[in-house]
């Protein structure tokens, strides 16, 4: 195997790992190479349907596209930075509060953590009400709606409608990317609809979100930085995207 095989095999790896990359990341992965001959590479190993390009990068193959990933393929990746966000966000329980807990790996993680104590909470996530049902305080309530098969999370109408009842005291969201020029961005439009109807009916907006998530652009924005109150991080955010948090006063834990 030649190192041009080599290194297109191990794009390919670091891809398959992360589900999705920037193209900062692969860069950074690979120093010595141009950038041409990396654009070059994706563009061979997306003709090849080994990975899949995105606008500034590249997702795996493994991943269904108009999904947000498979929700056991994330689970075991970045398992630090997921425990070390949720410890973070437990300090900011109260009892007796009313809140939404997004879909997703890292919220699963949150949730297999919470004390049980009175809550009353509102998840999409079939993993979290899973977790959430070991405890006997909290009433736990899972709206109506249509069933993403891959991230195990409800969405949809139904379940946009029944958040639009219920007047949420703090938001715990799950994010899939964030670049400046879009926002906050998700894979599917009905689930941003979701994030957004959660965004409004709650007094405190709180995005759980580890380091790889930044530059990495998805298909439909739901909100950007001003719409939240507390970025809850693995304390590897950029310079940059710190810089942004700072400018519209969002507090980063």
């Amino acid at each position: 195997m030649d190192s041009m095989e080599m290194r297109r095999d191990a794009i390919v790896q670091l891809i398959n790992e992360n589900g999705t990359v920037s193209f900062a990341q692969i860069k950074k992965a690979f120093p010595n190479v141009s950038e041409m001959t990396l654009r070059t590479d994706l563009k061979i190993l997306d003709e090849e349907k080994k990975i899949l390009r995105v606008h500034g990068g590249a997702k795996s193959v493994q991943v269904i596209i108009g999904t947000d990933d498979f929700l056991n393929r994330k689970s075991v990746r970045n398992i630090p930075e997921k425990q070390e966000i949720a410890k973070k966000a437990l300090a900011l329980l109260h009892p007796d509060t009313t809140f939404f807990l997004d879909s997703g790996s890292t919220a699963t993680v949150l949730a297999r953590q919470i004390p049980d104590q009175s809550y009353l909470i509102y998840t999409t996530g079939l993993s979290c009400a899973t977790e959430l049902a070991n405890l006997s305080k909290p009433t736990v309530m899972l709206p109506g709606g249509k069933l993403n098969r891959y991230s195990q999370s409800v969405f949809g109408f139904s379940a946009i409608r029944e958040l639009e009842r219920v007047n949420f005291d703090q938001a715990f969201l799950g994010i899939t990317g964030f670049h400046p020029s879009v926002g906050f961005s998700c894979g599917i439009s009905d689930e941003a609809l979701l994030k957004q109807t959660a965004i409004r009916q709650s007094e405190q907006v709180i995005a759980l979100m580890d380091s790889s998530k930044i530059d990495v652009k998805c298909s439909f924005s739901f909100c950007g930085l001003s719409d939240i109150d507390i970025v809850v991080s693995d304390g590897k955010l950029t310079e940059e995207f710190l810089a942004e948090c700072r400018k519209y006063g969002v507090q980063v834990l």
